[in-house]
């Protein structure tokens, strides 16, 4: 039976008016000043058509003026969003362009992978190296029913086609042979994720695993993920990652024939192009508890913007309501 979903239009909370005395008389405060711009902008008129006879300080108009179209455009944003919880930001100016519940406690499912990519770039001197995947690794991530790049039991694999196997198909059989390979252990590697948290300044993370199974230890912000996914970008060899849609990786001892690892993104999107720009590349990311999450880089207009969200209804199997939100948000700005 198809899940029906309701879209709830935001909606301001708008202040009364407030005067205050001065030698002239009654004059009407900036708060007040910005409610006659919001009303008069919310119903498509001038915010002089909402003004007393009585003139407002000089520049009083403009500050108004601005902080009412900020609002209004925040208000556009985050109008439709499936996700219960959203951050954007602007890359060419450090700007948060809108927010919706950004320290909210959230489970950030694959998204994680981002974290251990970074980590693990840090770790392997040799990213063409080859790296022998533990069998002893294999038999809990079945059960748990992770999602799998497919490598084998012994294989051996370079360093960077491990990292495209964890970015790219959200492997967690390449996930966990980065920590092993890196740390000697899950657990090893998990404290240097969270070691790398901190000095983020990722406040709100704690990371139990590599591969974002769900665990009750194991949460974040989306503001600690764009936190994450800002310093990632910094890093050529990550960028490259996240915004690669599939990658070839030649023959191995358990592939003689190579295999070819694509992105959960682009495999789910309807489309990555959207009106003046395009989504460039994400990690996804789904459990259960989490929901349908993304955190995501675009280009609009020649300008840059990375966009994580986290809580959307459904599954992988249902519409990609993650993306959605991404494809609704992006072309506003």
């Amino acid at each position: 039976m198809k899940k029906r979903v309701e879209i709830t239009k935001g909606e301001f909370v708008l202040p009364l008016f407030t005067y205050k005395k001065s030698r002239s008389g009654a004059v009407r405060s900036k708060r007040g000043a910005m409610l006659s711009a919001v009303l008069a902008l919310a119903i498509g008129g001038s915010t002089a058509a909402a003004e007393p006879a009585q003139a407002s300080p000089a520049g009083e108009t403009s500050v108004a003026s601005r902080s009412a179209s900020s609002l209004l455009s925040a208000s556009n944003l985050t109008s439709g969003l499936y996700s219960s919880n959203a951050i954007l930001i602007d890359l060419n100016n450090g700007q948060m362009r809108m927010k919706k519940n950004i320290n909210q406690k959230v489970y950030p499912a694959s998204m994680t992978k981002m974290m251990t990519v970074l980590v693990a770039l840090e770790g392997l001197p040799d990213k063409q190296k080859k790296i022998t995947l533990p069998a002893s690794i294999f038999p809990a991530l079945k059960k748990e029913g992770a999602s799998m790049a497919g490598f084998l039991p012994g294989e051996k694999v370079k360093g960077i086609d491990l990292l495209y196997g964890s970015m790219l198909p959200s492997g967690a059989d390449a996930s966990m042979g980065l920590a092993y390979a890196v740390a000697g252990s899950e657990a090893a590697f998990v404290k240097k994720m969270n070691q790398k948290a901190k000095k983020l300044g990722m406040t709100h993370t704690h990371f139990a695993n590599v591969t974002g199974l769900h665990d009750p230890n194991h949460y974040t912000t989306v503001k600690d993920m764009s936190i994450l996914l800002r310093a990632g970008l910094k890093n050529a060899t990550f960028r490259k990652l996240i915004t690669t849609e599939k990658h070839a990786i030649g023959a191995t001892n358990s592939h003689p024939n190579g295999l070819t690892v694509r992105s959960t993104l682009s495999e789910s999107a309807p489309t990555l192009q959207f009106k003046g720009g395009k989504i460039l590349g994400g990690k996804t990311g789904y459990t259960r508890a989490a929901g349908l999450c993304l955190a995501s880089l675009a280009v609009k207009n020649g300008r840059s913007y990375i966009l994580v969200t986290a809580g959307a209804d459904g599954t992988p199997w249902t519409k990609p309501y993650h993306i959605l939100d991404a494809l609704n948000v992006y072309p506003k700005l």
